[in-house]
């Protein structure tokens, strides 16, 4: 649904005025590029959607930075002040808990031991090491970067989240490094940071306060101590840091980040009228801050030619398609990290005893420059020490540190330029297994041919049911069974992750114990684990480590598996059985709520029969209204849905309680009884409808559920997961007003067709793609999400030169150091 802006006018001026001045002969090899400089060439289609050409990789990264910072400045540069550890510099501690104190911390260590620095040494093979075309799109990105932001200049930046800001500075590929590192421990080590530096040994000399004076003046935040530390050092932060991240990821039900989940459908042969293969993509990611996805289409001739989306500030397709494959990912259940459970040696609580003989643990006071903040932390052969108070404890006699593969992992970049590269499923996979660099994610594929896959060929720690029977203490096991959080005996080398024989590197399950399946109908994943990728094939008999079995599946899980069927069995009220790429983004924005098909007759004659209930606080609520507005309710999430905010905030108070058990045999069927006997679920109701006091309960959706740009607020359908939505929109209850920011949820929507003539379909990036509100581009695509539209798959030059909003211009530089 192209629609012409007026932006086409301004670009082609600035074209035509020679918006850089490039070389007459674009470089054709990375030797020229460092030789001769880059150039890309830049098409921006509706909703300035950049497809960008070059004839060489350095070239496609310069191209990838200068677009992406001309829509997203202000996020890639803050995004390197995380990395470089400056967060508390420019932007203060952040909160009561010194957030970004303990941010700051974290990559200073990181900094400071040269992590990022020794991962790029080695054997230039991608795995190894990154390629050498991989880093040449890196150093390309980064010059890319460095040249919009001197030509434009960081006082006339029109984004007034950073013009004129002194954090806005010059970026070096160092810092993309940095930044995609960061990206893989995300659900590992990153997850653990507030615990990884919390972590101090009991005490050996009484805590002392630092300098409030000096404090002051550097900006540190000032706590009291919560609890013994161990040894002081100068200008050290004291006390016992708070751990929520840490503990937060100690409850989860699974390895995913906190935040993050996805949908996504494979549909082969079997599945599709075409009888090619279709994909959709549904990630669900945060719609503010580093985290956004950004749409390109990027092209080698004759090496790589790939549309879709990736994180701003990576320079490759991470979600996609190419000619004849398309991918997606969802967040996986499987685990990042292990813990291992350390014997200290007696008076002594800095060594730990390893086949019966001390190591001592390695020691390395951080500090943040003009901040007058360090802290001493504390490393073993394993990885960290890590505290999650009450739980993981540094006590005068045991200590725990983690493993976290994904520490290592600067593999991914690579892999995604190989999956780039991949033409069928076969192909795929012999990638996934070589490489294993997807650091938290399944994979959803279809190819051309009508083959349809689902694998977690994540980096999983090798975590076998042989080695968690002989080395989880017996203390442990039960958390191993219920979670997958493995916790190893540290005090014996039999117990260390080892290496298989076919993984890419030591310390992860190689591809034979990872889940993998291919279909001719569909594969479907909604961040519950592998077991039930296609319910007609169960995955089973997969270490614990990476997911769960015959175990209650989520509602966002059960009601995607029923989409599907119900499609295929011409039973969803759309024309014909099987999938068109039409019937696919109908299906996928039908915003069904799954529990409210389940529960809402019986809790409308619940709260009919027994009007008058107990909140939770003991006051007494008349439930007429609510049981009226639910009596309306559509069942669904659209905007002119009335009631369903109040079954939502229902559902978020514990009313959703089942009457009947889990059933392993029927999964997708059960549990389905409301539990009407329960009194929890009339008290849930009465909160709900006080919660909302000042809102109409029978108010429409679109009215409440809300997104801002600019003065406007556009109205956003979708739901939260817990009531069984699947296109998924979390945001926060306003009291009396509603929900007037979305958080997190649908974001990259791709609905994409592998025909025999190119691929085709439909894609959409909910939230615009820019975040400068002084942009062109910084709502069109929120609007159109609004009312269910798409822009089109535009990967053929046929389809891209059939946009009626097609403006081209050069980018490049005669100075390969740009």
């Amino acid at each position: 649904m192209p629609h012409s802006h007026p932006w086409r006018r301004r670009l082609a001026a600035i074209t035509t005025l020679a918006l850089l001045a490039v070389p007459p002969t674009v470089p054709t090899s990375p030797a020229a590029a460092r030789q001769g400089g880059y150039e890309a060439l830049i098409r921006r289609a509706s909703y300035g959607v950049p497809h960008i050409t070059a004839r060489d990789f350095g070239s496609l990264g310069f191209g990838v930075g200068y677009a992406q910072a001309e829509d997203n400045i202000c996020l890639i540069a803050e995004n390197v002040v995380t990395v470089r550890a400056q967060r508390t510099r420019w932007f203060g501690p952040a909160g009561e808990d010194g957030s970004n104190i303990t941010s700051d911390l974290f990559h200073q260590k990181a900094i400071d031991d040269r992590k990022v620095e020794r991962l790029l040494t080695g054997r230039r093979d991608g795995i190894h090491s990154p390629s050498q075309e991989v880093r040449d799109q890196v150093r390309g990105f980064a010059a890319g970067y460095n040249a919009y932001l001197r030509r434009t200049g960081p006082g006339r930046l029109t984004d007034p989240a950073c013009a004129g800001k002194p954090w806005v500075r010059p970026i070096t590929e160092l810092d993309v490094w940095r930044v995609h590192w960061t990206t893989m421990v995300r659900a590992g080590s990153g997850a653990l940071a507030d615990g990884i530096i919390a972590a101090a040994p009991p005490a050996l000399s009484p805590p002392r306060q630092p300098d409030k004076s000096s404090a002051r003046q550097s900006g540190q935040s000032i706590r009291k101590p919560t609890g013994e530390i161990g040894p002081v050092q100068a200008g050290e932060i004291t006390g016992q840091l708070p751990a929520p991240k840490a503990t937060a990821v100690m409850k989860a039900r699974d390895g995913a980040p906190a935040g993050l989940g996805s949908n996504a459908y494979g549909l082969g042969s079997d599945a599709t009228v075409s009888g090619a293969g279709m994909l959709l993509a549904n990630p669900h990611f945060p719609w503010d801050g580093p985290e956004r996805f950004y749409r390109m289409h990027l092209k080698v001739p004759g090496r790589y030619d790939v549309e879709g989306a990736a994180l701003v500030g990576d320079p490759l397709i991470e979600i996609g398609h190419n000619g004849r494959l398309a991918w997606s990912h969802t967040v996986s259940t499987a685990r990042r990290f292990v813990w291992h459970k350390l014997t200290l040696v007696p008076g002594d609580p800095t060594s730990y005893l390893y086949d019966g003989r001390p190591r001592r643990m390695t020691s390395h006071t951080v500090t943040l420059q003009g901040a007058g903040t360090s802290r001493t932390l504390y490393d073993t052969h394993f990885g960290p020490v890590v505290l999650v108070p009450g739980v993981f404890d540094w006590t005068a006699d045991t200590a725990y540190a983690i493993s976290d593969p994904n520490a290592a992992n600067l593999r991914a970049l690579d892999g995604w330029l190989a999956m780039g590269r991949a033409r069928s499923l076969p192909q795929l996979r012999k990638e996934l297994d070589r490489r294993q660099f997807l650091p938290w994610v399944n994979v959803i594929a279809a190819d051309r041919s009508g083959a349809a896959l689902y694998a977690d060929h994540s980096v999983v720690p090798r975590v076998t049911d042989r080695l968690a029977a002989a080395c989880i203490p017996p203390a442990w096991r039960d958390l191993y069974a219920t979670s997958g959080q493995a916790v190893l005996d540290g005090s014996r080398s039999r117990c260390a992750l080892g290496r298989d024989p076919d993984a890419a590197v030591p310390g992860i399950l190689g591809p034979g114990y990872l889940p993998t399946l291919v279909r001719r109908d569909y594969v479907t994943n909604s961040n519950d684990s592998y077991w039930l990728a296609n319910p007609a094939h169960p995955l089973t008999g997969f270490p614990r480590v990476i997911g769960d079995e015959r175990t209650e599946r989520s509602l966002r899980t059960r009601l995607g598996v029923d989409q599907v069927q119900r499609r295929l069995a011409g039973s969803d009220g759309l024309p014909g059985t099987r999938f068109t790429v039409d019937r696919l983004w109908a299906v996928t924005l039908g915003n069904r709520t799954y529990a409210g098909e389940l529960v809402r007759d019986d809790l409308v004659r619940l709260c009919t029969a027994h009007p008058i209930a107990a909140a939770s606080d003991g006051t007494r609520t008349d439930l007429t209204a609510a049981c009226r507005a639910l009596r309306g309710w559509d069942l669904r999430v659209d905007l002119d849905s009335r009631g369903a905010h109040l079954f939502s905030e229902f559902t978020l108070a514990g009313g959703l309680r089942f009457a009947d058990r889990f059933d392993p045999a029927a999964p997708l069927i059960s549990p389905r009884r409301l539990a009407v006997d329960d009194p929890r679920v009339r008290t849930a109701l009465a909160d709900a409808a006080r919660r909302l006091a000042g809102i109409p309960l029978d108010a429409r959706l679109g009215d409440l559920q809300t997104e801002p740009r600019g003065g406007r607020r556009i109205p956003i359908h979708g739901g939260r997961p817990e009531p069984g939505a699947f296109n998924m929109a979390v945001d926060m209850l306003v009291p009396g007003v509603g929900y007037p920011k979305v958080r997190h949820g649908t974001s990259y929507l791709m609905a994409v067709e592998l025909g025999p003539d190119g691929p085709s379909g439909r894609q959409l990036l909910t939230y615009s793609q820019s975040a400068n509100p002084n942009s062109p581009w910084y709502a069109d695509q929120t609007t159109l999400y609004s009312r269910k539209g798409w822009d089109t798959i535009k990967f053929t030059e046929r389809q891209l030169r059939a946009d009626p909003n097609l403006v081209s211009y050069r980018v490049g530089s005669n100075n390969a150091q740009d």
